[in-house]
């Protein structure tokens, strides 16, 4: 089987021909490290100042190799049939080898990756809460002290079945603020058009 590859892909596939095999490395090890944990903006931005290109540049070339060994771990695709699917990006034979090498390496890491069924991870069932509030006195300084405390109520799915699992979480008002904070940015990130397309790819 080979890889068909879009000329999206292919264009940002690309920029790994113009630059050493060191660099070709460090967006090895980035893809890798998004796989695993995410990335964040300012990976980008650290890449693209070393290399004097723009931040978008960057996030297309960690994407498009993203696809690449994500799709062809997936598919299983033989050392012969990766090294094919190469074939239309034109690629060196140093580059075609430091990829393969890559994927010799990883794709057991990344079908690990890919192979983690949303059914095996907690997922939110109820959530409870209770405004806490002590009013002032001589040990405050605050005039009222107010604490969120919560119950979060988990299902976990295994093999011995559905368990519901309860987590109580007690919050200041700044902490609860910033939480909320972030999970807003989270949330407007998950419907960007970039986290859209990372998640096609690892379906």
């Amino acid at each position: 089987m080979l890889l068909v590859l879009s000329e999206e892909h292919k264009e940002h596939l690309n920029f790994l021909n113009k630059v050493d095999m060191a660099v070709v490395g460090e967006f090895g090890r980035i893809t890798l490290e998004f796989l695993r944990r995410g990335i964040s903006p300012k990976v980008y931005d650290g890449a693209a100042r070393k290399l004097s290109v723009a931040p978008e540049v960057v996030r297309r070339g960690v994407e498009g190799l993203l696809y690449l060994m994500t799709q062809s771990s997936k598919h299983m695709l033989s050392e012969v049939d990766f090294v094919d699917s190469l074939l239309s990006l034109e690629f060196g034979d140093e580059l075609n080898c430091s990829l393969l090498q890559m994927y010799q390496q990883h794709r057991s890491e990344i079908r690990s990756i890919l192979s983690l069924a949303p059914s095996t991870l907690p997922a939110y069932h109820n959530l409870e809460w209770r405004l806490n509030v002590q009013l002032a006195s001589r040990s405050l300084r605050q005039h009222v002290a107010s604490t969120l405390v919560t119950r979060l109520h988990l299902m976990h799915g295994g093999s011995s079945g559905t368990e519901q699992r309860g987590l109580v979480l007690h919050v200041d008002l700044a902490t609860l603020l910033h939480l909320i904070s972030i999970l807003e940015e989270a949330l407007a990130s998950s419907k960007s058009t970039h986290a859209r397309r990372i998640l096609r790819n690892i379906k």
